[in-house]
């Protein structure tokens, strides 16, 4: 006979999903008793959405190196088995994208991963990967939420539970897109010296398992405190990185030298130049675009968010490739790629995805690519993009700024100002434009844009800039700053 198990314990602050997950306070808001529920309702919504395509009745379970992971991602495993699903648990931590592969690899109704990517070190979280290897899109996530206040039937016959690496079969699948012995032989002739820094995070021994040479990595060990910061790739948790490329002399005098950074679960990327300059994804992702259609003849539909760089647009135009805009959240991206017959899709927060990988960012993968580019190129990334810039004639600079809120209601309220009152002149400029698919993007006269965007979980003002020249990107953010302060 089945045993119901309320949810009422579970619900004193209402579960909601963000562009990537949903994700709490350890010990508040994310406990284990919401983990077990959310965790056994996700793989319930996994069967309904892919059962019937793939015949499987195996759900993923996997975590990065955050406080707790290990056990939570445990308690979804067992909760997942006792209602009659079979699970595959990770033994250890690795990269989101290795296990949304793992789904598509083994051909499962979808991944559980305990994650929360690059959120300080209070929080953790989940996600909830597909069967076609990348994040559920929206509509799957509002049906998980939508039957979390329902009760759960226990299974009669709990299903099974079995531990697996996942790192052989990603390492392979990602060794198989690049020219790795070019790579090697240039790390082994001092041509390119690699340096990794992987924030405490998944990516950690990630980059010497795929090149199986020696990397300079930076922060490999596990920091349950990310150092008092965040393991999100900007600049003013990179200081160590910077200052270390900058002031390393290759052994070879025409010596190479490439930075990657990687989030806390490895699905965002970022670089560094030779001089130890940051290099954030807006810079990255033209270069891909460029180095995967000339080096591997490539081609397919650019999908960029709202918030990416407007040279994407040119070089996508350079290529002869279409282009597609969606609102900020790789989800949107991946729904997008199984639609059409996409290269890349990129984001300006650092997550990459192709189109002949996985619909899922992938910043391991990226960097190997990167790798290869400048080895190909035998440019440093920083002279590579400047010939981009060169050759497309854009050029541009770009900044943004997290400004926090006081609470929510201060949000609803410069939401409803933004409605009510649509700006038509920002910084001094006159609007041109305004798209709002996510967020109010404003495209000014002198061809510079403004993105005013809310976060969908916090109390954050989310504010983004592209311009000629960094100060008039800033004056741009400052102009909205100063709107939100008076507002609010």
């Amino acid at each position: 006979m089945a045993i119901a198990l309320s949810p009422s314990a579970f619900i004193d602050k209402p579960i909601k999903f963000g562009t990537d997950g949903w994700r709490g306070m350890i010990g508040a808001d994310f406990t284990f008793g919401r983990v077990f529920h959310v965790a056994q309702v996700a793989a319930q919504v996994l069967k309904q959405c892919y059962g019937e395509e793939t015949g499987s009745n195996t759900v993923i379970v996997g975590h990065d190196r955050r406080f707790l992971s290990p056990e939570f991602a445990r308690t979804a495993a067992e909760a997942i088995t006792q209602v009659g699903f079979d699970v595959l648990l990770t033994d250890a931590f690795a990269p989101t994208p290795a296990f949304s592969w793992a789904a598509k690899d083994t051909g499962a109704l979808g991944a559980i991963v305990i994650t929360a990517s690059h959120n300080p070190a209070a929080y953790n979280g989940l996600k909830i990967k597909s069967a076609f290897g990348g994040s559920v899109p929206p509509d799957v996530t509002q049906q998980v939420e939508a039957q979390l206040d329902k009760t759960v039937e226990i299974a009669s016959t709990p299903g099974s539970l079995q531990s697996f690496d996942p790192w052989p079969s990603y390492c392979a699948e990602l060794q198989s897109k690049v020219d790795l012995a070019a790579i090697q032989s240039a790390i082994e002739s001092g041509k390119l010296t690699v340096f990794a820094d992987v924030m405490h995070g998944a990516a950690a021994t990630g980059l010497e398992r795929l090149l199986g040479r020696s990397i300079n990595e930076l922060n490999g060990s596990a920091d349950p405190l990310f150092e008092g910061g965040a393991p999100e790739p900007l600049p003013k948790y990179l200081q160590r990185m910077l200052k270390t490329v900058a002031e390393y002399e290759p052994p070879a005098s025409d010596g190479l030298i490439a930075g990657l950074v990687f989030d806390g679960d490895s699905d965002r990327i970022a670089a560094v130049d030779g001089k130890g300059n940051f290099l954030s994804s807006q810079v990255l992702i033209p270069i891909l675009i460029d180095h995967l259609t000339q080096v591997h003849g490539y081609s397919g539909e650019v999908i960029k968010t709202i918030s990416g760089s407007n040279l994407i647009p040119k070089v996508a135009a350079l290529h002869n490739l279409s282009l597609y805009e969606t609102p900020i959240g790789y989800k949107y991206i991946a729904d997008r790629m199984l639609e059409s017959k996409a290269l890349i899709g990129g984001e300006e927060s650092g997550g990459v995805g192709y189109g002949h990988h996985i619909p899922e960012r992938d910043a391991l993968l990226s960097a190997l690519y990167v790798l290869e580019s400048v080895v190909k190129s035998g440019l440093d990334l920083s002279d590579r993009y400047s010939r981009l810039q060169k050759t497309t004639g854009y050029h541009s600079e770009y900044d943004r700024i997290d400004l926090p809120l006081a609470n929510m209601e201060v949000r609803s309220k410069l939401l409803h100002e933004l409605e009510a009152n649509c700006p038509q002149t920002i910084a001094g400029k006159a609007v041109e434009n305004c798209l709002s698919i996510d967020g109010y993007k404003f495209s000014l006269e002198d061809g510079s844009w403004l993105l005013i965007r809310f976060s969908g979980t916090e109390a954050i003002l989310r504010l983004y800039s592209e311009a000629k020249t960094l100060e008039e990107a800033r004056q741009n953010l400052n102009w909205a700053k100063d709107w939100a302060t008076a507002i609010s």
